[in-house]
């Protein structure tokens, strides 16, 4: 198997006030990438061939058009990366939305632009049209599958361990320039020493060990690296999420207890002094990501419209019309975690005393 290496974009230098005490210095450091523990993170895939891009052809001074669109067994192979990282319990949650002005995390799969992320926050930065994440090789390969929980994890906020100042790594400085600068990377200088010759700063890394077995630590064949000695015939991590992988990620974003949801919530009722044709509006913030049945019940003929608070602005979803039955109005719906939805209910005439509940369960 070809040897990779994550060609990790040059990271933003952070602007901070003079004078800072060196322990608030580390904690702003350390801590401006990382999401705040609770984050809904959405994610959107590149399709087609309408959005790409033009990228160097190696050796040849010339260019080409390569689109970021990615093919469904590329896709399900983040997915599921995504999922094996959720899988541990975070307090962080990824939901794959269609459009990717919705996205935090847009995700290309440029062939010949290698593999990057933007690292935590720092995607942010990007413009919504613009990619956050690319993959420039088969995911589907033997062994390539490690690209996408790499990867994710630098959206997460990790950064590589081979760059740690506790590795204790003593490299071969002009092998590795030799190594990267041919296939399948090109890597310029500028690319190598930022990827992979840079030492951290102990305020960028989480702990204080080497994890050779992490998965944001790249393979090197041997060659490259003159101290410790035992690495002198490479580097070979398993490609999968390590123990310490774990530990630190949790240690990022512990798991946010959800408190159980019961079977039939309430969030509000509306009184039958609402005369035919008038109309109320209520608010439902989802305790958890799921599918729920918003609607109502009660002695009247009404219509339910459901939306999805974008921007201040209400974005409609669905609707139902009990089609002057006095029957139950309700809509099936995937509300997300985090996010703000309305319900507003339209009565047309009241059968009988008592009110109308407004139900999502």
């Amino acid at each position: 198997m070809t040897v990779r290496h994550c060609s990790l974009p040059r990271q933003p230098v952070p602007a901070h006030p003079p004078g800072l005490a060196a322990e608030r210095l580390g904690a702003l450091t350390g801590g401006r990438r990382l999401w705040v523990n609770g984050t809904v993170l959405h994610y959107c895939f590149f399709e087609g061939t309408e959005d790409g891009s033009r990228i160097t052809v190696p050796g040849t001074g010339q260019t080409r058009w390569v689109p970021w669109g990615g093919a469904k067994e590329q896709r399900d192979v983040v997915r599921e990366c995504f999922e094996e990282w959720a899988g541990l319990g975070l307090g962080l949650t990824f939901t794959e939305v269609p459009d990717r002005t919705e996205a935090e995390l847009r995700i290309g799969f440029q062939h010949g632009d290698g593999s990057w992320s933007a690292v935590g926050r720092d995607a942010l930065r990007t413009g919504v049209h613009e990619r956050t994440m690319n993959f420039g090789w088969d995911l589907t390969a033997p062994g390539e599958r490690a690209a996408a929980l790499h990867q994710i994890g630098h959206a997460l906020g990790m950064l590589h361990e081979h760059q740690s100042p506790y590795a204790g790594i003593h490299w071969d400085d002009e092998a590795v320039y030799d190594e990267l600068a041919g296939p399948p990377h090109y890597f310029s200088r500028d690319r190598t020493y930022d990827s992979i010759l840079r030492k951290l700063g102990p305020d960028e890394v989480d702990g204080s060990v080497w994890d050779p077995q992490s998965i944001m630590q790249s393979a090197f064949p041997a060659g490259l690296i003159l101290e410790p000695e035992q690495y002198r015939g490479g580097v070979h991590p398993p490609g999968t999420l390590s123990p310490a992988d774990k530990e630190s990620v949790l240690r990022r974003y512990p798991s946010v207890p959800v408190a159980p949801t019961p079977a039939l919530v309430p969030f509000h009722s509306v009184p039958l002094g609402l005369g035919p044709g008038e109309q109320a509006d209520f608010r439902i913030d989802p305790p958890e990501t799921r599918d729920y049945t918003v609607g109502t019940f009660g002695d009247a003929d009404r219509v339910v419209v459901l939306f999805e608070e974008r921007d201040g602005e209400p974005r409609f979803l669905a609707a139902d019309d009990d089609g002057g039955t006095a029957r139950d109005a309700a809509i099936l719906a995937r509300l997300v975690r985090g996010r703000r939805y309305h319900v507003r209910i339209r009565l047309y005439s009241a059968w009988g005393p008592g009110e109308t509940a407004v139900m999502c369960w």
